[in-house]
């Protein structure tokens, strides 16, 4: 027994150093090539120091990297595994009756741990960042919102005095706060007022509160405003399921938003989803270290590692593209959100187990 916990400990830290050395090169990675982006796309903009550029892109990547995890440990359990068997160690320890499963279990242990970790502890702080990465952004970049695409967030919404449509070029605070926005209003027969452009917009009971605001009206010379009140009868609720995306509510305030949606009547799937999918992610690590460990559990001395290597990433990249159309049909309301999160697992769970129960019990 003490020798299998022995083992086991062993083959343990090498896994979680393995992992751990493999998802900090990516992130230094990441941290460079989009350091490099940013500095690249404000080279005009005197505001916009290299320090600055650089801190921005330390609070943007922990979001980023957290997609990447589960193929970190992918790859990570895969080196650890290959070069055990490069250094003779899986050959001694066949010898002495350690089985596959004896090899897997330690590594699954800390997976289990790691997910546990990055879900509850990693994800929030990686949401919280991304709040202030975004606050950077508005603050050194202005209207201009590098992280969201040319046309940004749209919402038509309704008022006393007719109907109005928002568009904002980026949101913090899950939407309560808005850069870069643009108003076209409409009368209660649905012609056309005027335009507002606004630095900023934050939305207070009954109003979206303009900030630096420019009204160009249909019929009359421009004007322009310290503060613009606009009326709404928007809820906080609706403003979150459109500026708001699922990936920036930490888990500890998804249950409480999706029970919340719900009661308004909104739809919540998307964010239901993301709860379910961080909640599996444990499950999804262990899942991962079973690929892994299928594809290189084989001796390095009898060849193929080449073949080992490609397959193991081809079926992290099957299992990849298998989640993202899973995550688009519950979008859609095709599948559910549990169905959509649970069946990656699953499904590389299994094979993984499969074919290890092949390989060792045949």
């Amino acid at each position: 027994m003490r020798v299998s916990l022995t083992l086991g400990r062993y083959f343990g830290m090498k896994f979680l150093t393995t992992v751990l050395a493999v998802f900090g090169g990516v992130v230094l990675l990441v941290i460079l090539l989009d350091s490099v982006e940013l500095m690249r796309r404000t080279a005009s903009n005197e505001n916009a120091t290299a320090f600055l550029v650089i801190k921005l892109s330390f609070f943007r990547v922990p979001m980023m990297a957290e997609r990447i995890m589960p193929f970190c440990v992918l790859v990570g359990a895969m080196s650890c595994y290959l070069g055990l068997s490069r250094r003779n160690e899986l050959v001694v320890a066949r010898a002495a009756g350690v089985s596959a499963w004896e090899f897997t279990a330690p590594a699954i242990i800390v997976a289990l741990l790691l997910g546990v970790f990055a879900t509850f502890v990693y994800n929030p702080v990686a949401a919280e960042l991304q709040e202030q990465a975004k606050r950077y952004e508005a603050i050194l970049f202005g209207q201009r919102n590098f992280g969201q695409q040319e046309a940004g967030f749209w919402v038509r919404q309704r008022s006393p005095d007719g109907q109005s449509i928002i568009n904002a070029q980026s949101s913090q605070q899950q939407g309560m706060v808005l850069s870069g926005v643009t108003v076209f209003t409409f009368d209660q027969q649905g012609q056309y007022q005027d335009r507002i452009e606004a630095a900023s917009a934050e939305l207070k009971d009954g109003h979206w509160d303009l900030a630096s605001a420019r009204v160009y009206p249909a019929d009359a010379p421009p004007s322009v405003h310290k503060t613009y009140a606009l009326k709404t009868n928007i809820s906080r609720e609706q403003v979150q399921e459109n500026f708001s995306t699922p990936e920036t509510l930490p888990i500890w305030e998804l249950p409480g938003y999706i029970k919340t949606a719900e009661n308004a009547g909104l739809g919540a799937a998307g964010y239901r989803l993301q709860y379910h999918k961080l909640l599996s992610r444990p499950f999804l690590l262990a899942a991962m270290v079973l690929l892994a460990a299928a594809f290189s559990l084989r001796f390095a001395r009898m060849g193929g590692v080449q073949k080992m290597v490609l397959g193991g990433v081809l079926s992290g990249f099957l299992l990849y593209v298998l989640s993202k159309i899973t995550e688009d049909m519950s979008k859609t309301e095709l599948l559910s959100p549990v169905t959509a999160a649970w069946a990656p697992v699953l499904v590389g769970g299994l094979t993984g187990f499969l074919v290890l129960l092949y390989q060792e019990d045949g």
